[in-house]
């Protein structure tokens, strides 16, 4: 989801203020990958934080209101501001934790004698769990690719485990528990399930529906669907484990300091979840079936590509995206396109799939990139033909 335009201020060509820094803007068609800026923020998202940039704020008092405003917009008990989706994975970890200490504060002197376990199912393992690494979890697998029982989940929870991390996506449903049989056990024996939705919007839903089936606390990103910014994230779930989370962030001088959201983060995180609730969903499914049906007419064309329409986005969110498999390629030719595009102005980034095929999502292309896409595949492929 594009979320509007490149800002680049009065009289500018989008671009530019990268350009002189010798930096050449990419068209992103790879998807809301935070290594190519997560999305584009809407015009309201960035006049919000230009007018929060205006003046000094008490950002505990902020950090407060906003998550009040954020709890009520997104049905949810409590909400908070984090500096990214993986920042909010530690900070989740934390109030986990520290659930046995006198204050709800994670201390290092602490550690020893508290629960440090996080149950997680091997096909939810993602790069970011490091995080619960970080704040001195320890990571438990069950379960494995033919799938799992829920023996294993029983058998793993103990008087070390601090909570079960599930991370919701559609294709790894054959590998893992349903989320409402992980709730029922780790309520049985009183462990917190923390979910990692950090890319699954849309469904817009998905911000309340988590917590209404009981987890705990939830994860999203704020710069990706939400078009908010790139370095936000937003939290929610039960006031008791938001409370606590919030006394080991930012601002406070805790564990989570170095991972700050500032007033602009907070003020844009939060226009941007109420710009995102308000648009038209269905028309944005519309379009992103549109910018699909282009690149599957395109293949029509052309004798070296077959384009097939994919149902699920890279995350297993509901987002189509078109993949496109080389026939009968040499040896490379596949690596060899995606660099080119990716190097020559107009920079095209792509996402490979398997050796010789790569894939187009339609939420990070602007209004006419599809055909700036497919005019670069056509004089590319047909070079190579030639």
């Amino acid at each position: 989801m594009t979320g509007g335009r490149d800002f680049a201020g009065p009289n500018q060509a989008p671009g530019t203020i990268y350009r002189r820094l010798g930096v050449e803007p990419i068209v992103n068609g790879r998807s809301t990958f935070t290594i190519l800026g997560g999305s584009l923020m809407p015009p309201e998202v960035v006049e919000a934080m230009r007018q929060a940039s205006e003046c000094f704020v008490d950002l505990l008092e902020l950090q407060d209101a906003v998550g009040r405003r954020l709890a009520a917009v997104t049905r949810n008990e409590a909400a908070f501001v984090c500096g990214g989706a993986a920042a909010g994975l530690f900070l989740a970890a934390a109030a986990c934790m520290a659930s046995e200490t006198a204050d709800g504060v994670l201390r290092p002197e602490e550690m020893a004698g508290l629960r440090r376990e996080f149950v997680v199912h091997q096909a939810h393992r993602i790069p970011y769990d490091l995080s619960i690494e970080l704040a001195g979890g320890r990571l438990v697998e069950i379960g494995g690719p033919a799938g799992t029982d829920e023996s294993e989940l029983e058998a793993a929870l103990d008087s070390s485990t601090a909570a079960i991390l599930y991370v919701p996506k559609a294709h790894l449903a054959p590998a893992v528990l349903p989320l409402d049989t992980v709730i029922r056990i780790g309520r049985a024996r009183r462990v917190p399930v923390v979910v990692d939705a950090a890319a699954q919007l849309p469904p817009a839903e998905n911000l309340w529906r988590f917590t209404r089936a009981g987890a705990d606390l939830v994860l999203f990103s704020g710069g990706k669907a939400l078009c908010g910014p790139a370095s936000s994230g937003l939290i929610v779930g039960s006031s008791v484990y938001v409370e606590r989370l919030a006394r080991n962030a930012a601002p406070l001088q805790r564990l989570g300091r170095p991972m700050k959201a500032g007033k602009e983060d907070l003020i844009g995180l939060l226009a941007a979840v109420e710009w995102y609730l308000a648009q038209d969903h269905s028309a944005l499914a519309a379009r992103y079936d549109s910018v699909v049906d282009h690149f599957l007419a395109w293949g029509h064309t052309r004798v070296d590509v077959t384009v097939t329409r994919e149902e699920l986005g890279e995350a297993g969110q509901p987002t189509p995206r078109a993949r496109i498999q080389l026939r009968s390629p040499a040896r490379g030719a596949r690596d060899e396109v995606l660099v080119e595009l990716r190097s020559t102005p107009p920079r095209i980034d792509l996402l490979p799939d398997a050796a010789d095929a790569f894939y187009i999502a339609p939420e990070t292309l602007v209004a006419g990139q599809e055909a700036l896409v497919t005019g670069r595949l056509d004089e590319l492929l047909d070079r190579r033909a030639g």
